[in-house]
This record gives C-alpha cells, sequence and structure tokens, in this order.
C-alpha cells in the first residue's frame, strides 16, 4: 500500500504548488486578501462538509478536539498569511522553495522537543536544505538576502511544520476528513474576523472571480490537504513532508512559465540542494524505521 502513500503525497504537493496561479492574480488586481483566503477555506470547507454528509460521517466532535482543531485551524491560517505576504518581498517561485523547508523544520522540532534521534543523514540533509535555501535569497553577485521575506516565509514554514506535528501527536480519532473540514473551517473563521476588523466587503465582484474562488479551494486546498492526510496514514509524516518537495518545483515552474519569473542559476541550484536534503531526510527516515 506504500505506493498509494507516495502517490498521493505527489498529488498533493502538485496541487499546493499551483497556488501562484491564484493568487498573483489577485494580488495584481489589488483584491483583498483576507478575502480571498476567507473564501478559499470557506470553499474547501464546504466541499469536504459536503464530502462528510455524502459518505454520512457524523459532525460531532468533543471539546478537547474542538480544541486541538481549532489550533490547526489557526497554524494554517498564518501558514498562507505568512507566504502571501512573504510573496510581496521574494518571487513566488522563491517564497514556496523557502517555505519547503518545513520538514527540516519539523524534524529539528522533534529532535529538540521530543527527543527524536537526528541521524548523520539527517543533519545532512538540514545542512543541505538550508544552504539551499541561502542560495535562494541571494541576489545577484552579492551576499544580498532579503531578510524580511525571509523571517516571513520562514514564519509560514514554521506553521505549517507546527500543523503537520500537531495532526501527528494529537492521536485524534478524528478522521482525516473531519480534521480537514474542521481546520479549514476554523481557519475560513481567522480570516473572516480579519476582514471584519478590516471593515472589508464581502460582496465577489463577478462570476468570474466566483469560479476562480472555487476552482483555487478545490485544487490547491481541498486537493492538496485530504491528499495529504492520507498519504501521512499511509506512509507517516516524514516521507508525506519529503514529497512535498514538488511544491516548490512546480511552483517555480508556474512562477517562470506564466509569470516571467527569471529562471537564474540561483533558483536552480537553490532548488535542487533542498530536494536533496528532502530527499536524503526521507531516507534517513525510512532507514530508521527499519531499524526499529
Amino acid at each position: 500500500m506504500k505506493f498509494k502513500g507516495y502517490a498521493l503525497g505527489i498529488i498533493s504537493s502538485v496541487s499546493y504548488g499551483l497556488i501562484p496561479i491564484f493568487i498573483l492574480p489577485v494580488k495584481q488586481a489589488h483584491f483583498s486578501l483576507d478575502i480571498t483566503l476567507f473564501y478559499r477555506f470557506l470553499f474547501s470547507a464546504l466541499m469536504i462538509g459536503g464530502y462528510l454528509l455524502y459518505s454520512k460521517e457524523n459532525f460531532s466532535i468533543n471539546k478537547k478536539e474542538g480544541i486541538v482543531l481549532a489550533i490547526l485551524g489557526i497554524c494554517y491560517a498564518l501558514s498562507s498569511e505568512f507566504l502571501f505576504l512573504g510573496y510581496d518581498y521574494l518571487t513566488a517561485g522563491i517564497a514556496s522553495t523557502v517555505l519547503f523547508i518545513y520538514p527540516v523544520i519539523v524534524a529539528l522540532i522533534m529532535f529538540f522537543f521530543y527527543r527524536e534521534k537526528l541521524t548523520k543523514l539527517s543533519i545532512l540533509s538540514l545542512l543541505l536544505a538550508f544552504a539551499g535555501v541561502i542560495v535562494l535569497c541571494l541576489k545577484g553577485k552579492g551576499l544580498e538576502i532579503n531578510f524580511a521575506g525571509l523571517g516571513i516565509v520562514m514564519l509560514s514554514s514554521l506553521f505549517y511544520a507546527l500543523y503537520i506535528i500537531i495532526v501527528n501527536k494529537s492521536n485524534s480519532k478524528v478522521s482525516g476528513f473531519k480534521l480537514s473540514f474542521y481546520s479549514m473551517l476554523f481557519t475560513s473563521l481567522f480570516f473572516m474576523i480579519k476582514s471584519l476588523i478590516g471593515q472589508e466587503s464581502f460582496a465577489i465582484p463577478s462570476v468570474t472571480v466566483f469560479f476562480n474562488f472555487v476552482v483555487f479551494a478545490l485544487l490547491t486546498t481541498v486537493i492538496s490537504t485530504l491528499c495529504l492526510v492520507f498519504s501521512i496514514k499511509s506512509i507517516g509524516s516524514t516521507p508525506a513532508a519529503i514529497l512535498g518537495a514538488l511544491e516548490p518545483v512546480v511552483a517555480v515552474m508556474v512562477s517562470v512559465l506564466m509569470f516571467d519569473e527569471k529562471f537564474t542559476f540561483n533558483l536552480f541550484l537553490g532548488i535542487v540542494l533542498i530536494l536533496l536534503g528532502v530527499i536524503l531526510n526521507v531516507l534517513a527516515g525510512s532507514k530508521k524505521a527499519v531499524h526499529h
């Protein structure tokens, strides 16, 4: 069954990597990001909720699960928020690639807080991934790093890592679909409150924008999240996180092909280093599993 887990992991990353297709036009049109994200997650929650109804699963959760799911929603919301803020400082390709440091952050948090061993391979993978991020953020010849952009996207990555660890460690008996439904619902609530505070209009300007929201929700959120949840259940969180290696590759291809992002040598080298790091991380994880 491993093969299915890996295939789902790949689909999850590719669909998540398509985010720039939807977000960049929104940014260019100066349409509110909070409203966009509110609808993205609301529609996602509705679609997954529809599936739950269809599969006759009940929606009930206890208080403890409710708290965990609310925290997951906030982690997911903050991760999205910081990623899109990062787009203002870094190109979409670079921001998506830096976000991808999250498996490394997962490994580090597991090491520091859960005393999970770091093997030599893991350490090498961390160093490669880190070197990749630095190469990506170099501008031209000098060592000019866009620290604001880097810091913001690193925060996005941190919240995504926390999301993955909480899903893994909460041992909640909530099914993958229910977990996704509630975390999307809480995420959309987060952006709704933010939009209300900012007194923004919830009106959707046109049918085209409405369809854009629906496709955005389905492709980058529903498919991505569900595949990730099933992938984690099938192959575990480390390999699933590693397969996410395709996310930045897809995002970079989208940015280069559709939004005229320059495909520089730094971009190429940075991605290669990060991919190598992440793949080694998976290998280290699977070796560990063999020894247990």
